[in-house]
């Protein structure tokens, strides 16, 4: 019977060479290799949407309006409006070029948005809701809460 290791250096994953239901063990350098072989696979697909997106809107970001040449251009990334990776459509009208700073920034945006739409489910209403800032009193009226607890 051979000995089986579950500590940190392995992972148990089913083998993928037809023998469904089959558990082996793989070392986590293996893994690792697998990981990157696959990632080298998609690369070829990833480069040439880019390079389609980069032929159908150009070398400018589409918010800021840098235009970007040479070393430079690995800095314009393309950006899925609809937030599907995988809806790439060939006439690109799922895109827009977004330098990183433009892209973090929209990224950002949908992240706060998320956060403010969420509310506060004690209240009953969305975080904002009736304030005239749209959010951003909220630690302020805690903080007063607090206090007039306090006295």
């Amino acid at each position: 019977m051979s000995k089986r290791s579950f500590g940190p250096g392995t992972k148990r994953t089913t083998a993928s060479s037809g023998q469904s239901g089959r558990l082996t063990e793989v070392s986590t350098s293996d893994f690792v290799k697998q990981l990157k072989e696959q990632a080298r696979r998609m690369r070829p697909y990833l480069e040439e949407y880019r390079r389609r997106s980069l032929e159908i809107h150009g070398n400018i970001c589409a918010k800021c309006g840098r235009e970007f040449s040479g070393k430079d251009l690995k800095l314009l990334t393309v950006h899925h409006k609809d937030g599907n990776h995988h809806n790439n459509p060939h006439d690109g009208n799922n895109w827009e070029n977004l330098c990183v700073y433009c892209h973090d920034d929209e990224h950002s945006r949908e992240i706060l948005a998320e956060y403010l739409s969420a509310g506060d489910p004690s209240s009953g209403k969305a975080a904002g809701a009736g304030t005239a800032s749209g959010g951003f009193n909220t630690l302020q009226e805690a903080l007063e809460k607090a206090l007039k607890k306090n006295e």
